[in-house]
């Protein structure tokens, strides 16, 4: 069964004693396997609480330390497709399999501009998870490593570019010729009827040329006496 790579929210208390966590608080999240889906669980814990679990406690698919900021009140901005970290999100939101290569190069990207923090690495059946942890908002993202080859890295970065700056790009249609017009073609009764009437004067002029007699002007036979006694 694939994972699902949601967004996992901070919590802004303890899981255990749920005491509010209070600014600059160091605490622990962990992530559980979800047992009745395929995605995983987030628990965030006071580091007493985390110290106090028992022994035989489930062992998280991976934890780390964190340091609590309380969510702060921001101005809603338009998102843009200009945006990677907006269309970061959006990509993991949606977790689609042919957007894992994008995926994947736009947090390296929030990475270096130090908007995420990679907190650990964990191989699976279905490859190398990384998991980010966003500076400011605590939101956790798991990302799978698709281990791209050296030489599809810049076809990767192109592909990256045109989702964030889709103007920059011609739609396939543009990328296409214009097709020439091209006249329609008539069949044989409309050519009949647009070339001109023939004139049947030059049957004649045909007729006189070769000094044969038109058929119309041959001179008839007087009738012959058996014609005229029957008639």
């Amino acid at each position: 069964m694939a994972e699902n790579y949601s967004i996992r929210s901070r919590s802004h208390a303890c899981c255990i004693t749920a005491e509010a966590f209070v600014e600059d608080q160091p605490f622990i999240t962990a992530l559980y396997p979800d047992p009745e889906s395929s995605s995983y669980l987030r628990q965030d814990y006071s580091l007493p609480a985390w110290d106090a679990r028992e022994s035989d406690a489930e062992v998280p698919f991976s934890y780390w330390r964190s340091v609590y900021k309380p969510p702060q009140k921001e101005e809603k901005v338009e998102v843009t497709p200009q945006d990677p970290e907006a269309l970061f999100s959006k990509l993991v939101e949606e977790d689609e399999e042919h957007t894992a290569n994008a995926r994947f190069i736009l947090a390296a990207m929030l990475e270096r501009k130090k908007l995420l923090r990679e907190t650990d690495t964990q191989q699976t059946g279905s490859g190398l998870l990384r998991i980010y942890e966003h500076r400011k908002t605590g939101d956790v993202f798991i990302v799978r490593d698709p281990q791209i080859p050296l030489d599809q890295v810049d076809t990767i970065q192109e592909e990256v570019h045109r989702l964030l700056d889709p103007e920059s790009y011609p739609s396939p249609e543009e990328d296409q010729p214009e097709a020439e017009e091209t006249k329609p073609e008539t069949n044989g009764s409309e050519a009949t009827n647009d070339a001109p009437m023939a004139d049947s004067a030059p049957v004649e002029a045909d007729a006189q040329e070769t000094g044969e007699e038109s058929p119309t002007n041959q001179p008839t036979e007087p009738p012959s006496e058996e014609e005229i006694a029957a008639a």
